[in-house]
């Protein structure tokens, strides 16, 4: 099965807020073949800049477009095709935004070599260890602890036995961080799991000193609370921290995921739309058990980052939990046209070929943005 072309869609909302959602904007990668079978992915990062790195003509050796970089490959090993787009992108890659766009490809590359094959990806991986997997609420901290309140009672109504909340006004203030902490634990009770992403606010020492004002609370994990670069002060935190530090969504490649590793993360979040695909989600997985340590997919964005992560963390060991956007967005809710749906608190995994999903074409229309 050869790949005769690459085609990369950009949806966008008609109004994008500044606010932490990454369901807004995606950009929607397709993979045609000579045996008329498509593969589908999804790159969850800066749109127009990982379409021009997908469609970006042939260059000198080592910077062509990704296109240009694996037209005329085949897809028989999914592996090799990762480390080929890797080297023909190492000029201007190896790291950030071009990983970025690459995951949208190994994405659509194992969807195709489970149609071809008419198996799951995760019955090309061994298969899956369990039929369903614990879903969490993913949910921005309200304007006010009261509106967290809110969105933790509405978690509790769907079943689900955990929620995390992030970003929005909290960081700033101790005691208002604090508040809405309090407010989303009334809410779900004390036999439910709460996490709290704190949206890479402060430097260490500050960290260490919201984690001792957040202990009464029994946090499942703190989400990077330090800038992504401060490897520094990841090792001088998780050392000290008596809350689980959790950190990765935005790396790149396992080699960042390793770094982590090192730094004493406890709890790994790889994205399978911006880390590198399922290749390096897989590979992440697999050193993680290595090391003892927990794996839980971040996925903010479409159905596709959905589906793709069930289809990885099903055949991790201890994949227990997957991040669920409760995002109303057209872009969540409605592109992919058999969802994963929330049942008991649980998330069913795709069965069918590839992914096991399928776009709506009515929805691409509609948001599509016209060259």
């Amino acid at each position: 099965m050869t790949i005769t072309d690459v085609e990369a869609i950009h949806l966008r909302l008609p109004e994008v807020a500044e606010t932490a959602d990454g369901t807004q904007d995606v950009l929607i990668v397709r993979v045609a073949t000579d045996e008329g079978l498509t593969g589908i992915g999804e790159v969850s990062s800066q749109s127009y800049v990982c379409k021009a790195i997908i469609e970006a003509p042939r260059s000198a050796e080592r910077r062509h477009g990704l296109r240009e970089v694996v037209v005329g490959r085949t897809v028989d090993d999914v592996t090799a095709l990762w480390d080929h787009m890797y080297v023909g992108t190492n000029r201007y890659g190896r790291r950030g935004v071009a990983i970025h766009a690459m995951s949208g490809l190994d994405l659509a590359f194992w969807d195709l070599k489970g149609k071809a094959e008419g198996r799951s990806i995760h019955d090309l991986w061994g298969g899956a260890r369990r039929e369903r997997v614990r879903a969490y609420a993913s949910h921005l901290f309200g304007d006010t602890p009261e509106e967290t309140h809110t969105r933790a009672v509405e978690a509790v109504g769907l079943g689900l036995t955990a929620a995390k909340f992030g970003w929005g006004p909290f960081g700033k203030d101790p005691d208002l961080d604090v508040a809405h902490i309090e407010a989303a634990r009334d809410a779900i009770g004390d036999d439910r799991e709460l996490m709290v992403d704190a949206g890479c606010a402060w430097d260490w020492e500050t960290g260490l000193e919201r984690i001792e004002l957040f202990e009464p609370y029994n946090l499942g994990w703190l989400e990077e609370p330090l800038g992504q670069d401060d490897l520094k002060g990841y090792r001088e935190l998780c050392s000290r921290s008596s809350i689980p530090i959790a950190a990765g969504e935005m790396e790149t490649t396992h080699h960042a995921f390793e770094a982590l590793v090192d730094c004493g993360v406890h709890v790994l979040q790889a994205d399978v739309a911006i880390g590198g695909g399922l290749t390096v989600c897989r590979r992440v997985g697999e050193m993680a058990t290595r090391k003892g340590i927990r794996v839980v997919p971040h996925c903010y964005s479409t159905g596709i980052n959905l589906a793709g992560s069930l289809q990885w963390i099903v055949t991790h060991p201890t994949g227990d939990l997957v991040e669920y956007s409760r995002s109303p967005s057209p872009l969540m809710r409605d592109l992919v046209s058999n969802l994963p749906q929330l049942e008991d608190g649980m998330v069913r995994v795709p069965n069918g070929p590839g992914l096991g999903v399928e776009l709506d074409e009515d929805v691409i229309e509609r948001y599509r943005v016209k060259e």
